[in-house]
C-alpha cells in the first residue's frame, strides 16, 4: 500500500496495520497519521517529516479483515443462543 492508499483506508475506518496486527496505523486528534505498537504504546509517524516517504516498506502495510467463526465470536453475545445448563453430573 502506498501513502495515499493507507491514509484513505484509515479515513474510511478500516483496520490498517504495518508488519503484523500488533502495529496499528491510525490518525490522531491533530490529523497526524501514526503507527502505534499496541502492546506498549510506542508510536512513530507514518511518514518522514516530508510526508512522502513511509516509515516502512509499502509491501508491509495491510488491511486486516474481520474474522468469522468461533474465534471471532468468543466473548460476544450471539442472538438466539441459550446457556448450556444441562449436566450429566446433576446438581451439586
Amino acid at each position: 500500500m502506498n501513502v495515499a492508499e493507507i491514509k484513505a483506508a484509515v479515513d474510511a475506518g478500516k483496520s490498517v496495520h504495518w508488519s503484523n496486527e500488533g502495529y496499528r496505523v491510525h490518525r490522531d486528534g491533530l490529523g497526524q497519521y501514526l503507527i502505534t505498537y499496541v502492546p506498549n504504546g510506542s508510536t512513530i509517524g507514518l511518514t518522514d517529516r516530508s510526508g512522502r516517504r513511509l516509515n516502512g516498506a509499502e509491501a508491509d502495510f495491510f488491511i486486516s479483515e474481520p474474522r468469522h467463526g468461533a474465534a471471532a465470536e468468543k466473548g460476544r453475545d450471539v442472538r438466539g443462543a441459550t446457556p448450556d445448563t444441562s449436566s450429566s453430573a446433576g446438581p451439586c
